[in-house]
């Protein structure tokens, strides 16, 4: 059975990273007390930035660094360096502001020429932090996700060969429309999560959230539909602008 969705809906994309960071930093404090450390996963993408700057703004002092463990939801094919790199974004709007154990990042290693091979050392890399069994998959504490205007989430992409993908970790997915590979957790991944946390903002995402949420389309249309995690949470952030479709807003 799946976890429902909350859906929190905010006046201003502001108030939305607000909501956010304040969400982020408790569920670090929560899985740090109850088990020690906090596992994330961070999303890419422009909606992330302001969140991850006012958590480097307001908490750069008051988390447990030390414990708390950063992995990546998803990677273009390019090297850490590259304009496009979601590893640079996070790096220079968060991990170089936080002082945070250089061997608490985990970034996926995108720079191999060769994107099967970096999404197969990326799994290892999961596999060994989280001590996985055959079988089983890791159960972050918390993953970021955002939302393309496809529907696309992580790289997660419209009707691409890693929506039917239910053994693997991590894979290197082919994205026709933009002729590249993209490296990304799986849906088993995604799913397994204690929580999971999207954030929406703009009108140029009101059709294709309300699709997600209220529609009827094929989810394989719609990747961000398949984000139905058995045990954890789902929250969706989402500002007034995008959310201007729903039936539900409040």
């Amino acid at each position: 059975m799946k976890s429902a969705a909350e859906i929190r809906t905010f006046p201003t994309p502001q108030d939305l990273f607000h909501a956010a960071a304040e969400e982020v930093i408790g569920s670090a404090t929560r899985s740090v007390a109850e088990r020690g450390r906090f596992t994330i996963a961070l999303s890419g993408g422009s909606t992330p930035k302001s969140l991850y700057s006012l958590i480097a703004a307001n908490a750069s002092g008051s988390l447990p660094w030390a414990k708390i463990y950063f992995f990546f939801g998803d990677e273009r094919h390019v090297p850490p360096t590259d304009a496009e790199s979601n590893y640079r974004m996070a790096q220079e709007t968060i991990l170089s502001k936080i002082p945070v154990p250089v061997a608490n990042v985990f970034p996926i290693p995108a720079e191999n020429p060769d994107a099967c091979a970096a999404a197969e050392a990326y799994e290892q890399t999961l596999q060994k932090f989280f001590s996985l069994k055959p079988g089983e998959f890791p159960r972050f504490d918390l993953i970021l996700l955002g939302m393309g205007p496809d529907g696309h989430t992580a790289s997660l992409f419209p009707e691409t060969a890693a929506l039917k993908e239910n053994s693997r970790l991590v894979v290197a997915n082919w994205v026709e429309k933009l002729h590249t590979h993209r490296i990304t957790l799986t849906l088993p991944v995604l799913n397994a999560a204690r929580t999971l946390l999207f954030l929406v903002s703009g009108g140029d995402k009101a059709s294709v959230l309300h699709e997600v949420l209220e529609g009827s389309a094929p989810p394989d249309k719609y990747p961000s539909k398949l984000v139905r995690p058995s045990e954890g949470r789902l929250i969706w952030l989402v500002d007034r602008a995008a959310a201007s479709e729903l039936s539900t807003v409040v």
